[in-house]
Formats: C-alpha cells, sequence, structure tokens
C-alpha cells in the first residue's frame, strides 16, 4: 500500500503551466495539511505551498506567489499544485507531504511524503 504518491511533472518551457497531483491512500486524509516542497540536487528541501484539511487557507512561497496555488479534493483523496508562469528557477523534484500542523514552512512537520516528481523548466 503506498500512502503518498504525486505525479504530473515533466519538461515544459519558460512562461508554461503544468499542475502536479498528489493522491492519498489513507482514510484521514481530509484532516491533514497538504504541503508541496521542492529540491534540487545539493540543496535542502524548499517549501512551496500547503493548502489546510478543510482548503479555505493556503500558504505560498514568496518565489510562486501569483503563480502557483493548490487545490484539495478530500472525497477523491487528492492534492493539487497548479503551476502558471514557469520560470527556470522553478525546476526541481518536487514533493508531496502530509502533516498536521499549522507551522506549514518547515519538512519536520509533515509525516508523510510522496516520491517526487521532476519539474524542468527550459528557457
Amino acid at each position: 500500500q503506498v500512502p503518498l504518491v504525486e505525479f504530473g511533472g515533466g519538461l515544459v518551457q519558460a512562461g508554461d503551466s503544468l499542475t502536479l497531483s498528489c493522491a492519498v491512500s489513507r482514510r484521514s486524509f481530509s484532516t491533514y495539511i497538504m504541503g508541496w516542497f521542492r529540491q534540487t540536487p545539493g540543496k535542502e528541501r524548499e517549501f512551496v505551498a500547503a493548502i489546510h484539511w478543510n482548503g479555505e487557507s493556503a500558504w505560498y512561497h514568496d518565489s510562486v506567489k501569483g503563480r502557483f496555488s493548490v487545490s484539495r479534493d478530500n472525497t477523491a483523496k487528492m492534492a493539487y499544485l497548479h503551476m502558471n508562469s514557469l520560470e527556470p528557477e522553478d525546476t526541481g523534484v518536487y514533493y508531496c507531504a502530509a502533516g498536521n500542523h499549522l507551522d506549514v514552512y518547515y519538512t519536520t512537520n509533515y509525516d508523510q511524503w510522496g516520491q517526487g516528481t521532476q519539474v524542468t523548466v527550459s528557457s
């Protein structure tokens, strides 16, 4: 049983859009904050965005505000990261994570992680 799987990455050009999906195989999904992080080789995992369990609150890293948005479907047990106006600096491996702490910016506040999906943005 795989509890958390993200997918939807790929190679795109600057200015393109891409949506990442995260499927969660657990009954308690609706009670969890869902976060998105990204990482490049040699760097620490960086917070991108998060959405509260009821979908009414969301948080974004400054570098993606106005370009990215998060959503979730608790019935389908899915979380999404919608990325618009992509830039080469957005390149990295993107991870979804489930947590239960309102300080959403830190990896230590998430209990489960997906395997990651590669997003590459060319100039």
